[in-house]
């Protein structure tokens, strides 16, 4: 890579809040590279700042490993700018029940934390180096994507996944505390109700419950994002912003 454009590694970019911060971080004129369960999107082909993607299992602890090595031959020793760790699974059972404490076998728990809390642990440290050479440029960051069920009871959120984006919210601090030494900053974003394809029927009657009488949209948490990418925020380091219109209040 041989110009000065910032560089973003995001995961699970094929969809809903990663592919529109896919989307803003191009329109920032930011290269990108991408992964997914899926082989390349269709739209990161078409998108000019596409610089790679890589189809990963990122509960897979061997495949993680091996995509943080195919990251950074494609760095190829330039600098990280931002690693956004997106990613993310909730298990619901054939009928769409969610899983609680009592009803959800552990294996499962042990798949959503793999991909929701250990995967993220493992990037930003087979990432560190790279963020760190981000850092001397001026700026690098860490934003890990977390969630309002990590901080109350959510009816259609199982146990499993609430409790991961819970520790992903301590991670965040810890790894900020620790990744301040390399300059590299680490925050997250907690989304309320956005409007995805995930999003059925049944979340109508939540946005009774959302002050700005609304969904969010997944443009609106990618500009959150972006912003603590942005060298505005370079004093911003631990902190979990919500974007639920209120509803956490």
């Amino acid at each position: 890579m041989t110009d000065d454009r910032k560089t973003l590694i995001l995961t699970g970019a094929s969809r809903g809040i990663g592919h529109a911060t896919v989307r803003r971080f191009s329109d920032e004129n930011w290269r990108i590279i991408t992964c997914s369960r899926e082989e390349v999107p269709d739209a990161c082909q078409r998108n000019p700042n596409w610089h790679g993607h890589i189809a990963v299992e990122l509960a897979d602890q061997t495949d993680v490993a091996r995509f943080i090595n195919q990251a950074n031959d494609l760095l190829a020793g330039d600098p990280l700018h931002a690693l956004v760790n997106n990613a993310a699974v909730s298990p619901k059972t054939e009928s769409k029940e969610r899983l609680g404490c009592l009803n959800g076998d552990l294996d499962t728990w042990r798949a959503v934390f793999e991909l929701n809390f250990f995967a993220p642990l493992i990037l930003s440290r087979g990432f560190a180096g790279a963020l760190g050479r981000g850092a001397k440029e001026g700026n690098a960051a860490v934003v890990n994507i977390t969630s309002i069920a990590g901080h109350e009871i959510h009816p259609f959120a199982g146990s499993a996944y609430s409790t991961s984006k819970a520790a992903l919210s301590a991670l965040t601090r810890e790894l900020a505390v620790e990744f301040a030494e390399l300059g590299v900053r680490v925050n997250a974003v907690a989304p309320g109700e956005i409007e995805t394809e995930m999003v059925g029927d049944e979340y109508e009657p939540l946005i009774n419950r959302i002050p700005m009488h609304r969904m969010g949209t997944a443009e609106e948490v990618a500009a959150c994002v972006f912003q603590l990418c942005n060298d505005d925020f370079s004093y911003v380091t631990g902190t979990e912003l919500f974007i639920t219109g209120g509803q956490h209040l």
